[in-house]
């Protein structure tokens, strides 16, 4: 169960390339955004590719688990 804001896609040309919109939802509780932050030009809450990449290494570095986390000594 992905714990995200879904998207329906609703008149976006990027959704099938979107996590928020191909990810298998939660059968009992998800949550969706009420309208598509697709604006017409782009959108700023895209998960690509490379977004779950960058939201591990975040988790990480906040965590204290990744070696590119400085030293207290630094």
């Amino acid at each position: 169960m992905p714990d995200i804001t879904m998207c329906e896609g609703e008149g976006c040309p990027i959704k099938n390339h979107c996590y928020r919109h191909i990810a298998k939802p939660n059968e009992f509780r998800q949550s969706y955004f009420e309208e598509s932050p697709w604006d017409g030009k782009r959108c700023e809450m895209f998960w690509g590719d490379n977004a779950q990449q960058i939201w591990d290494k975040l988790k990480d570095i906040t965590n204290g688990t990744s070696s590119d986390t400085p030293s207290k000594e630094e």
